[in-house]
């Protein structure tokens, strides 16, 4: 599983010219399911993503989670996160088939709405994903419980 992660004052997705999706400062991140992910990796994700502490203190240090701030999360499906570049033409053998993907992108949207407010692109959509990058901040996040065996 991975997950792109920007830290943003804004955010939104429109699909069909209609925002599905919309949040001021806070999270938004590209999520993309490789063959192996389960809710595993999705609950690992999750907690991380939450406690992840990117956002400024009284000190300007990056030391407050986007729950500390009261902030939200933008989540984005994004099979391409699993696309092979060995030509010009990515391949996307390695992410997870649609319907698994959809059902544990659902899963994940799921488990981070427990502990903050969450707007979500829509799977299987063409979208128009809109932000303003605050910092900029963009961190790469992923997990494959299946190579750690």
């Amino acid at each position: 599983m991975k997950l792109v992660v920007q830290r943003v004052t804004n955010a939104s997705v429109k699909v069909d010219n209609s925002t599905v999706g919309e949040i001021d400062e806070g999270l938004m991140a590209l999520v993309g399911f490789g063959q192996n992910d389960t809710t595993r990796e999705a609950d690992f994700l999750a907690r991380k993503l939450i406690k992840l502490r990117i956002f400024a203190d009284e000190n300007g240090r990056m030391n407050k989670s986007v729950k500390d701030i009261s902030g939200k999360l933008l989540l984005v499906p994004q099979f391409t996160l699993y696309g092979k570049v060995k030509k010009n033409r990515p391949s996307f053998h390695k992410a997870l088939n649609p319907d698994d993907a959809s059902n544990l992108f659902d899963y994940f949207v799921e488990k981070c709405g427990e502990e903050i407010p969450v707007e979500t692109g829509e799977f299987g959509a063409y979208m128009e994903v809109s932000l303003l990058n605050n910092g900029p901040v963009t961190i790469l996040l992923e997990k494959d419980f299946s190579e750690d065996d």
